[in-house]
């Protein structure tokens, strides 16, 4: 089969690999259709590495996909051959502590696609997955949508769990990547139709608006902070941080009410960032970091097919397979106007 392998920094290209075949009575042979280009797979191609995760090359990355069923294990009941996939890349032993205290995204032996250390991704064109992973979709339902349903479930688990409900809070989103965006479909969905959003790129400030952001700002531009305090004199609620920046966990403590919560969801480029402990200990600045997504997936595929959440604007640019080192030097270099690539694999 073919695959997209990283083979050194800022190099990605497509090579012949060994196609996966079933190992156990609950896997299922996939077909990839989508895979989405994430900000994580951006610093793997960058960078080599996110903190202590480094890429050992050549390694495949990807793991936000939509795909069909090839074939199935004798014990699968899930899915059939034909139908269409939307995935979630994580697998979790079930049996680990942190699984049986109902957060199987922190399990002790978890398995993501395309992660050092545990597995390879979904940029090529089988894959092998549990069929737990494997998400029916609905005829309506293309293989763009199905492919977004892994960013939107990250970006609901981050919208609840500072608390719901959400409807009257004041609420701000640092950064309008896919992320940024989705947490801003998510926060709407559940009720807030306000949302303030920064950002350092007029272009991705201009989607903010056209999905419906309430108020945006240059986040490099003057200070964003007591801007939104003249228009909000009692501070946010909550400020969901999602561009993974030093400067963006800064300003969103100044942004916060005393009592408010910060939601990290972004990924800093660095291992170690800091915070001005002393501003959010007198205010009492609640922290919480959000690991993926934790039993969002059809939760998410329910927001698209029952709710009619439409997210297709978050994929500007598609490439073929064979376009790969295009996508992720376009995406990684923020270049026209891009705010989602999507691999696109031929049909079968």
């Amino acid at each position: 089969m073919k695959a997209a392998l990283l083979t050194g920094l800022r190099q990605i290209g497509v090579f012949d690999t060994p196609a996966p075949d079933l190992a156990r009575d609950d896997d299922v042979l996939l077909r990839m259709e989508r895979v989405g280009v994430c900000g994580s797979d951006v610093h793997y191609f960058a960078h080599g590495r996110i903190g202590r995760q480094i890429v050992s090359f050549p390694y495949c990355i990807g793991h936000e996909g939509s795909a069909s069923v090839v074939r199935v294990g004798h014990a699968v009941t899930r899915v059939k051959a034909g139908d269409r996939v939307a995935i979630e890349p994580a697998r979790s032993c079930g049996a680990c502590d942190q699984c049986q205290a109902g957060r199987p995204h922190t399990c002790r032996r978890l398995l993501f696609l395309g992660t050092p250390g545990q597995g390879p991704g979904c940029l090529s064109e089988f894959i092998v997955m549990p069929q737990e992973c494997c998400f029916p979709v609905a005829p309506a339902t293309d293989a763009d949508r199905a492919a977004l349903i892994e960013p939107l479930s990250i970006a609901l688990y981050a919208v609840r769990l500072p608390g719901l409900p959400l409807a009257g809070k004041r609420c701000a989103i640092l950064g309008c990547g896919p992320i940024g965006l989705s947490v801003l479909l998510a926060l709407q969905a559940h009720g807030s139709d306000d949302v303030a959003m920064t950002d350092i790129r007029d272009y991705r400030l201009a989607v903010a608006r056209q999905a419906g952001a309430g108020w945006t700002a240059r986040a490099d531009a003057g200070d964003p902070a007591a801007a939104l305090e003249e228009r909000d004199p009692l501070g946010m609620d909550i400020v969901w941080e999602c561009c993974g920046q030093q400067a963006a966990l800064d300003q969103a403590v100044l942004m916060l009410k005393p009592g408010g919560t910060l939601v990290v969801v972004g990924i800093p480029e660095e291992e170690r960032v800091s915070l001005p402990l002393d501003e959010m200990r007198r205010r009492e600045i609640r922290l919480l970091n959000v690991r993926r997504q934790n039993g969002c997936v059809q939760d998410a595929l329910d927001l698209i097919e029952q709710r009619g959440v439409n997210p297709d604007f978050l994929i500007t640019h598609r490439f073929p397979l064979d376009q790969v080192q295009t996508a992720f030097e376009t995406a990684h270099a923020y270049a026209d106007g891009i705010v989602k690539a999507m691999i696109v694999f031929p049909a079968d």
